[in-house]
Parts: structure tokens; C-alpha cells; sequence
């Protein structure tokens, strides 16, 4: 479902008694959590989005997004768990294991086929046509990189001799919905119970299935022993710390590298829920996940509040229930003394490999197309009606018409005489009689606006594209609603190459406020993205010291809210 890119709709915060309701409606669809684990999925207080989103066949689906990450989204009323969430959960659902090789495959979309399941000691887990399952590899059985709807249940699927379509897959791990969050990789899970003569009855024992068996055994042989050297294991088998001591140094790494190389003073006051979801998450290393609650702390809160018995940030509750960030003593000697950790080799590999390729904005060239009046002039040089010209060419052809049909003045050498040619393409009627000469400054203007503007636009990596007519400017407006509460309206992002839905989730964390995407009146197949409040300085930041776009091609940044005066 999500194997190609969807487009955003609306991306809003939740209100408190929709919390409510997705509190009741998660307990309902998976009674095996208790209300404390749906409370953590759900929390009372901190930040929790809704997307509403159509995925590229239309399917219109609502996605629940907690700490920066996807856990939850909606498909016709039905709930489903993202692979964020089941890592989290791992035991939620009955899961099925695969080879790690056929991952990408369902990647791309594919369904999962029963020959490529393997079957463990214990059998099948048992379900039912319909039943909701987790897919998982084979040395990692216990965080599933897929969820997917059974298409025949347990029985059937051995009836069959494991032959034909065993699951219709919904979301995997690094599709698109996983490429919304922050991209971490799945964790190392070690089984809640781990008996060493389980594990060797499971190295023994696995079944493998015939139809795989030939092609794959040399993986298999390999997964298995990934399978039996993980139990028991922390996130680390090189470190002799417990888990929860590797997890606290990681989430005090990313908070002072936030605070180091993320979060300047003109950021301050930031949401602790911003803090973490926009800066700490993204400072995490590569193949490492940040996880508080498998931290000493178990709470941000809780965090903070003894990095504040540090004194190395001053955290505040600026409005009922929700605290800031609110000072940051960026001398104190923790900040000061942090080293930004070198990447590995091998994640500069995996970042190169996988991760999107920053925002660069398109080279945009003028160009000028020859118009029927102007054919006479022009024709001479080659071209005809249609024919797209720069500037430097225009210049260029007008010179040489001049010169060559003798037409510089012989007494001013800064004047051209008019020909008929000249004078029919270039002149008014009421000025044929007046004007018998033009300097060279004015004859080339002339000639370019009388020509047709056209625009070649270029984006990294692509080919050239010309387009007739004016490039239309990133237009940025102010406009009053219903409620007298003002919003920022933005359109022509995709002249320049920007997706409105992913600007809308941008601003939507910078600014803390609303973000909706909505058909843009009178333009076919264009978007406008609608911020609450007066955002016009974000959107300028974005734009400008972000995206690196030139000043002239966004109209609307006179609209910024004037800094008030000290008196």
C-alpha cells in the first residue's frame, strides 16, 4: 500500500477528546495490551498527529504519528500497527517468518507467497482467513518488518502444501509510511523466554521449504546462525552494560548533540515534544534506535528534569500540561566538552545508499520565443516562429541583423537607422512617422519584450525542460477565516520542485501549529499548503535559508509580523 509515495492532506495535532476515542478504539482492536502499554501508544500529553493522507492508488487512510514516527494508521475503519509501533510490541500480533531475502520484494509491493515461509519447531502460529499477522526474518524473528492480512488460514495453508498467496501485505518496513518516520532499522529482540536447549533444537530442527531449500540454503544456514547467537543478547553483544545503561548514554548523546550542532537560542522556548521528535531522534547514530522507555528514566519528563538538576537546560510548563524548553546554559561543560561522534564506514555507506537526497532547487534560465510578428526580423538567423531563444542570443542576432544590413548610424555609432523590418516589428503604429532611430539599449529591449517569455527549468540530476509563459512565483498570503483567527496560505510549491505535503509536515513541527493541504482554487492539479497563524518568517527561513531559493521567485514575505519595538 505503501511501496510508492502518497500525498499528505492534512497533518493536524489531536485533540484531547479524539485521544480519547483512539485510546478505546486501540484497546478494542488489540485486547492483548494493557491499559498501561495503551496509555504509553496513546499518552495524555504529549505530541500525538493526525495525517490524513491517499495513498498512490487513492486509498484514503489516516495515520497516527507519536515522537516524530508512525504507529497507527486507518483503512476503512480498521487499525493497523506500523512496524515502529510493533517493535515496540513485538508479541501484538502472531507472526509468520520469511527469508531476509524476500523482504525486498514486499518492499516493492509484492505479496508474501507461502513457499517463501519457514517453518519453525512449534509449527504455524494458528489464524484465520482475514486475521491481521507480523512478518519477520529469519534471525530476527521477533521484530517483524511487514504486517499483512492472512488470505487462507493455518489449516488451509498446509492443505495447500504451502503453495500459493499466504498474506496480502499492507506496510513494510523502508516503504514509504516507514520512510515518514525517523528510518530507524529493526532492533535485535531476544525472545521473552530463552532456554539454551530451545535454541539448539531450533538450529536442528527448522524446517525449511523444498521449493526455497535449493536456492536459499546457503542464508538460511547463515540466518540460522544469526537466530541462535541473538538470544539473550543485548543491543549490543560487544558491550558488557546492560541494555538500559546503553540506553541512557544514547538518549544523553543525542540530547547534547542536539543541544551542541540542532537548537539555537532564537528556537527558545521548544516543546520537549519538539526536542525530541524534530532534534534528539535525528542525532541518533545509524543502526541504533532511541527508546526511553528502555532507558532508567522511562519518561522524557523525567529526563529533563534531571538534566535540569544539572543546570544544563531550564524546562517550564508555559501552558497547562505541556512544558518547554525554555533556557540552555550552552557554556556548561557537558555541551562544551561533547564530541560529535564520528559516523562508521559503514553507515556513511547505508546514508549515502538509502536516505533522500537533500532539497536543491532548480536552475531557472529566461528564455524568449519568436512570436509570428517577429519572424521577418529573426529569420535571416534561422529561426522561425516557435524558435526559444536566450537573452545573450537575442543580443546577439539583433547585432548582426543591424550590421549586416548596414543600418548603424554612420555619424553615431551608439544609434541604429530603422528599416521597414525594425520598424514593423518593433515600433507602434503611432511612432512608424516619429522614429527614425534607437540607441542599441533601447533596440534590444524592445525586441525582448516584444518576443514571448518562455523559462528552461533544471533539476539536479535531470533533464532540462522548457516551458512557455512566466514561471508562476511561490505566492504567500494571509487570509481570515470564519473564526477572525488568521492562516498562512501557500501555493506554486511544485513549479520548484517541493512537495506540499512534505513542506506541511516541516512547518507543521517548526511552527507547532495546524497544517492542512488542500486543492488550490483554480489551478488543476495544484496544492496549497494552509499553516495556522501568521508563519509568512518560518516559511521565509524555510525557503530562503533552507532551500536556497532566489529572493525573486517567492512573493509574500512582506507579510511577516513586524518585530515589536522596545519602548
Amino acid at each position: 500500500m505503501f511501496a510508492k509515495a502518497f500525498r499528505v492532506k492534512s497533518n493536524t495535532a489531536i485533540k484531547g477528546s479524539d485521544r480519547r476515542k483512539l485510546r478505546a478504539d486501540v484497546a478494542a482492536a488489540f485486547p492483548t495490551l494493557g491499559t498501561d502499554q495503551v496509555s504509553e501508544l496513546v499518552p495524555g500529553k504529549e505530541e500525538l498527529n493526525t495525517v490524513k493522507l491517499y495513498a498512490h492508488r487513492g486509498d484514503a487512510v489516516t495515520v497516527y504519528v507519536s515522537g516524530g514516527n508512525p504507529i497507527l494508521f486507518e483503512l476503512e475503519k480498521n487499525l493497523y500497527p506500523t512496524v515502529y509501533m510493533l517493535w515496540s510490541h513485538p508479541d501484538l500480533l502472531p507472526t509468520f517468518t520469511t527469508w531476509p531475502l524476500v523482504l525486498e520484494k514486499l518492499v516493492g509491493g509484492a505479496d508474501l507467497m507461502l513457499p517463501g515461509l519457514v517453518v519453525p519447531p512449534a509449527g504455524l502460529p494458528q489464524v484465520q482467513k482475514g486475521d491481521l499477522c507480523a512478518i519477520a526474518l529469519v534471525g530476527n524473528r521477533y521484530a517483524p518488518v511487514a504486517i499483512g492480512v492472512a488470505a487462507m488460514s493455518t489449516e488451509e495453508m498446509l492443505t495447500s502444501g504451502l503453495k500459493g498467496r499466504g498474506f496480502s501485505v499492507l506496510h513494510t518496513y523502508q516503504d514509504h509510511l516507514w520512510r515518514s518516520g525517523d528510518k530507524s532499522s529493526p532492533p535485535s529482540i531476544a525472545p521473552l523466554v530463552v532456554d539454551p536447549a530451545d535454541l539448539n533444537d531450533d538450529k536442528e530442527s527448522v524446517q525449511v521449504n523444498p521449493v526455497l531449500q535449493g536456492e536459499e540454503e546457503g542464508n538460511g544456514e547463515t540466518a540460522l546462525s544469526e537466530a541462535t547467537s541473538a538470544g539473550g543478547q543485548d543491543q549490543d553483544p560487544t558491550d558488557s552494560r546492560t541494555l538500559q545503561e546503553q540506553m541512557d548514554e544514547l538518549l544523553q548523546q543525542c540530547f547534547l548533540h542536539a543541544l551542541k550542532c540542532r537548537i539555537q537560542k532564537a528556537d527558545l522556548p521548544l516543546l520537549t515534544s519538539t526536542l525530541l521528535g524534530s532534534h534528539m531522534f535525528s542525532c541518533c547514530p545509524e543502526g541504533h534506535q532511541l527508546d526511553i522507555k528502555k532507558s532508567s528514566y522511562k519518561k522524557l519528563s523525567k529526563f529533563l528534569q534531571h538534566m535540569q538538576q544539572e543546570q544544563i537546560v531550564q524546562v517550564k510548563e508555559l501552558s497547562r500540561g505541556v512544558e518547554s524548553v525554555v533556557a540552555v546554559d550552552w557554556r556548561h561543560p557537558r555541551i562544551t566538552s561533547f564530541v560529535i561522534p564520528e559516523p562508521s564506514l559503514t553507515s556513511q555507506s547505508v546514508q549515502e545508499g538509502s536516505r533522500e537526497q537533500p532539497y536543491r532547487p532548480p536552475d531557472i534560465k529566461p528564455l524568449y520565443c519568436v512570436p509570428a510578428s517577429m519572424t521577418l526580423l529573426f529569420q535571416e538567423s534561422g529561426h522561425k516562429k516557435g524558435s526559444v531563444l536566450e537573452g545573450s542570443e537575442v543580443r546577439a542576432i539583433i547585432i548582426n541583423y543591424a550590421k549586416k544590413n548596414d543600418l548603424v548610424d554612420a555619424d553615431n555609432k551608439n544609434l541604429v537607422k530603422l528599416d521597414p523590418v525594425l520598424c514593423d516589428c518593433l515600433l507602434e503604429k503611432h511612432e512608424q512617422h516619429s522614429i527614425m532611430k534607437l540607441p542599441w539599449d533601447s533596440l534590444v529591449t524592445r525586441c525582448l519584450e516584444k518576443l514571448q517569455p518562455a523559462y528552461q527549468v533544471t533539476f539536479p540530476g535531470q533533464e532540462p525542460v522548457v516551458k512557455k509563459g512566466k514561471i508562476c512565483p511561490i505566492d504567500i498570503t494571509l487570509a481570515q477565516r470564519a473564526s477572525n483567527k488568521k492562516v498562512t496560505v501557500v501555493r506554486n510549491l511544485e513549479a520548484y520542485g517541493l512537495d506540499p505535503g512534505s513542506v506541511a509536515a516541516t512547518l507543521q513541527q517548526r511552527c507547532q501549529a495546524s497544517t492542512t493541504v488542500t486543492p488550490a482554487p483554480g489551478a488543476k492539479d495544484s496544492l496549497q499548503v494552509q499553516i495556522q497563524g501568521n508563519q509568512v518568517h518560518h516559511l521565509g527561513r524555510l525557503l530562503l535559508e533552507e532551500y536556497h531559493l532566489p529572493r525573486k521567485y517567492i512573493q509574500g514575505l512582506e507579510h511577516a509580523p513586524k518585530a515589536s519595538k522596545k519602548k
